[in-house]
């Protein structure tokens, strides 16, 4: 590990903290370069068939994302701190390559900054940046949600109740990762109504970008009353707009945001 740089997710017993990232099982570095085919050959007797290079590189790197972003919710990665791909593939049981392009995916993200010759730092946020983001959310949310709830059929709305019971249930079990994931489900629903894949793309951005962790590794306002609360608003709002209440819609959508 370059010197400066954090092991992940923190010290002490190394396999346990990784078991609770539920990684599945990757492959080394010698299976990666060995499909990768970088070279275009291939051994005699090999089928070329069973060689998938794009698809095995993809996926390692996919799930090492999906996992650093939930580590990132979670607080397992502090904010200030600097990581190196080298440990992070060590915990993940991967070379760094794949770490390392995952982490160049969270700068361009925003959640990390490229630190030369060292790895990657968390980006520091403060409750400032915070509420920046949710006023900007709520510039771009409430107005569509508004006309949403003047033209979308009640069956439409009524098809998104397992969603926002869903984010219940994440809200139950207290995990901030959980319910973050089922929080954005439920939002990008909601305005894939508006047929603008755009809006979807860069509400889920800014959505994302306000559920990490703040300055100190504190992880915003929501603990797990306040993840139940937050659900909760989903399905009230679903009810009224099933029920076509837009005075209503209004006063959550607005009230959802303020207290993002």
């Amino acid at each position: 590990m370059t010197q400066g740089a954090q092991d992940f997710p923190g010290s002490g017993a190394p396999a346990a903290r990784a078991r609770t990232l539920h990684v599945p099982q990757q492959p080394t570095a010698a299976d990666v370069d060995r499909h990768e085919g970088v070279r275009g050959e291939h051994t005699h007797g090999e089928r070329p068939a069973e060689r998938r290079p794009v698809v095995q590189r993809a996926s390692v790197r996919g799930q090492i994302l999906d996992a650093l972003r939930t580590a990132l919710v979670a607080g397992e990665l502090t904010p200030g701190e600097v990581y190196s791909a080298p440990a992070l593939g060590e915990r993940f049981g991967v070379s760094a390559t794949p770490v390392r392009e995952a982490m160049q995916q969270l700068a361009l993200e925003g959640a990390v900054e490229v630190v030369p010759n060292r790895g990657f730092r968390v980006v520091v946020r403060d409750a400032r940046e915070l509420a920046e983001l949710a006023e900007v959310r709520a510039l771009i949310e409430v107005p569509v949600v508004l006309r949403l709830a003047r033209v979308v059929p009640v069956e439409r709305w009524a098809q998104l109740r397992p969603l926002a019971e869903a984010t219940v249930r994440a809200a139950a079990t207290g995990c901030r990762a959980t319910y973050a994931e089922s929080d954005r489900a439920f939002h990008r629903a909601v305005l894939a109504l508006s047929g603008n894949a755009q809006l979807v793309r860069i509400a889920d951005d800014l959505h994302r970008r306000a559920q990490w962790p703040l300055a100190g590794g504190r992880l915003g306002r929501l603990g797990h009353a306040d993840l139940l609360a937050d659900a909760s608003e989903h399905t009230t709002l679903l009810d009224a707009l099933v029920a076509g209440d837009l005075d209503v819609v209004r006063a959550l959508v607005e009230e959802h945001f303020t207290g993002a």
